[in-house]
């Protein structure tokens, strides 16, 4: 099998075969993190020194919330990367991505501007790791957030998640499946 580079793989449209990771591992059903079904804790966290995101704000659509253990890392980088890239197919869905590390503000936008990330990259820095505590999304040991995935409905509530371990990338193609889950008829 060939591997595309993530440079090269921007000179062309990302197809749906593309966005699956080759070592990307099936969901495990771990239930440390929130389950589906449960409504998602609100947050409010810094996106900017003097700007703030609360996922309350994004009522009325699908949010994708990407837990990840820190900037500049090669598989964090990779993985937020291939986010940017992806972000037309997730607007399809009316969704909004937003990651969320325990890395401080200043670093955050550094790694966003050498990325050229096009969604929040949020501060979960003071207290340090509250809101990843809150999605089950933390390791204490290490005080990091974990790889985790979640997809959060138009109502709140947590319709997918997904714990990666810390160095596979979980690519894109489970997002995009439980976003087109929400589209289905109930």
């Amino acid at each position: 099998m060939k591997t595309v580079s993530l440079q090269q793989n921007r000179k062309h449209r990302v197809s749906r075969a593309k966005l699956k990771q080759p070592y990307a591992k099936k969901e495990t059903g771990n239930s440390s993190i929130l389950a589906p079904g449960k409504k998602a804790p609100n947050f409010s966290l810094n996106s900017t020194p003097d700007q703030k995101v609360s996922l309350k704000d994004f009522r009325g659509q699908p949010v994708i919330l990407a837990f990840y253990p820190a900037d500049w890392s090669p598989v964090c980088t990779d993985q937020l990367s291939l986010y940017a890239m992806v972000m037309p197919e997730f607007k399809k869905f009316n969704a909004e991505l937003l990651a969320i590390s325990v890395d401080n503000i200043w670093s955050h936008l550094a790694f966003a501007k050498d990325r050229k990330l096009n969604f929040p990259v949020l501060a979960d820095f003071e207290p340090k790791g509250d809101i990843s505590r809150k999605y089950g999304a933390f390791k204490e040991k290490i005080g990091e957030s974990a790889r985790a995935l979640f997809v959060i409905d138009e109502e709140g509530i947590v319709r997918w998640s997904h714990l990666s371990p810390d160095g596979v990338n979980p690519g894109a193609e489970g997002i995009l499946s439980a976003l087109d889950q929400l589209n289905k008829p109930k």
